[in-house]
């Protein structure tokens, strides 16, 4: 089932080529389709949101009472109830550390020129998040989206989600325990059209972030600039890097349990050893066979799944820089110093104990990670996205006396009259 791929004859390059194209934007088609809703929903508010949601989930949009989160988190079990609270202690946890790193209110330090510079660092104050329905309904995502604007201070959570006739309880239950100000059953490229406008009940959030399908990842992509948005995000991705002392059972089930979200996810194995790759296809083989998503497993591994065997731990790390992962495992004898070699991936998973899906649940750094090679140049979502920063200064006339030349010279330079005559005015007073 998984194709093993000898380093060195450019077979590895052509697979790589193949995850990325995966992730091609959405197609002309859907482009159009989203930019007529989103135009209609701007033109007319809450009308044409309405009118999209009767025609594409057969139900008006509404705002959930407080008391049905409360209601949906007694329905569920209670071990899963239990579960979303531990979880949502870690992420707290996690992205607490990170908040202590971030210096709130205004900073000023004195400019080597004279005068003061600094910042003022404020949360956001209105923030959407993005909650699929169907099969994608996943609370963790709910815990992973919300906690962190919570933590960063954001004024007022806004959670969207399909209106489906039986809306999942453990998605409301999760914004209960995350602690969502406002949930609201609207969904689709309407939904992120009143998100970003503004319609009726629906109120205009500063930032969107969280998962959809293509006609949703269509809009937050049109909308960004009207509002910010966390990414565009595309199909999943695992890359393990392994040695001989990995174990193929643990390396498959890692390969598979990310196979599993998508056909079009991609599950890719580099390692040094052809034995090790041999034994995780077997083992792919064995523990697939009775799983519920075998299906989605098999076309996943088919089309976007391999194992690359390279001549050395460094070339494994340099392929690895060049995918630049969402998720990478590191299983070999010291990972700590393949992490080193590494300068691009979402989220980097150290040792055989350390899987991906404990990543996903329960230890606290987010799950929602750069995708498609984005890693390169984004990071995973945390506090940091939920904060936005103002530069600040202030000089005395005595300060702005220093450098007012320099300033009137490089105005005049560019043409710009205006500004070096309010520079100048401040120094022409008795005239």
């Amino acid at each position: 089932m998984l194709e093993i791929v000898m380093a060195g004859n450019g077979r590895e390059e052509e697979k790589i080529a193949a995850m990325r194209a995966r992730a091609a934007q959405a197609g002309a088609e859907i482009d159009r389709a989203v930019a007529d809703i989103l135009r209609d929903v701007r033109a007319r508010g809450l009308e044409a949101v309405e009118e999209y949601s009767l025609r594409f989930d057969q139900a008006k949009p509404r705002e959930l009472a407080t008391g049905e989160l409360e209601q949906a988190a007694r329905r569920i079990p209670g071990e899963l109830l239990s579960a979303l609270r531990r979880s949502a202690d870690q992420i707290r946890h996690y992205q607490s550390r990170l908040k202590e790193e971030i210096s709130f209110g205004t900073v000023l330090w004195d400019s080597p020129t004279g005068g003061q510079v600094g910042r003022t660092v404020r949360p956001l104050k209105r923030v959407g998040v993005y909650v699929p329905g169907g099969r994608a309904a996943y609370p963790s995502s709910v815990l992973m989206n919300v906690i962190p604007a919570k933590v960063a201070g954001v004024e007022e959570v806004v959670m969207v989600t399909p209106p489906t006739e039986h809306m999942s309880d453990a998605v409301l239950a999760a914004a209960k325990v995350a602690g969502v100000d406002r949930c609201i059953a609207v969904g689709g490229a309407q939904a992120v059209a009143a998100l970003a406008y503004g319609a009726g009940f629906i109120p205009r959030v500063d930032k969107l972030v969280g998962p959809g399908n293509a006609f949703v990842a269509a809009a937050k992509r049109m909308v960004y600039g009207s509002l910010d948005i966390d990414m565009v995000a595309g199909p999943s991705e695992v890359l393990v890097i392994a040695d001989e002392t990995a174990n193929p059972r643990y390396v498959a089930a890692d390969l598979i349990s990310q196979a599993e979200h998508d056909p079009l996810a991609s599950a890719v194995l580099l390692t040094t050893s052809r034995e090790l790759a041999r034994a995780v296809d077997s083992e792919i083989i064995r523990q697939t066979e009775h799983l519920s998503r075998r299906e989605v497993i098999e076309a996943s591994l088919q089309d976007f799944g391999c194992a690359i065997v390279c001549d050395s731990l460094e070339r494994c790390a340099q392929l690895g820089d060049e995918i630049a992962p969402e998720h990478l495992e590191i299983v070999t004898r010291d990972p700590e110093s393949v992490m080193d070699m590494i300068q691009n991936a979402g989220a980097v998973f150290l040792g055989a104990y350390t899987p991906e899906p404990l990543g996903d649940y329960m230890a606290g750094p987010d799950h929602v990670l750069p995708t498609s090679g984005t890693a390169r140049f984004f990071s995973p979502l945390s506090v940091d996205a939920f904060v936005k920063k103002t530069s600040v200064l202030k000089y005395s006339r005595e300060e702005l006396g220093r450098v007012k030349e320099d300033i009137i010279t490089l105005a005049q330079a560019e043409g710009l009259t205006a500004h070096a005559n309010s520079i100048q005015v401040r120094f022409d007073e008795g005239r």
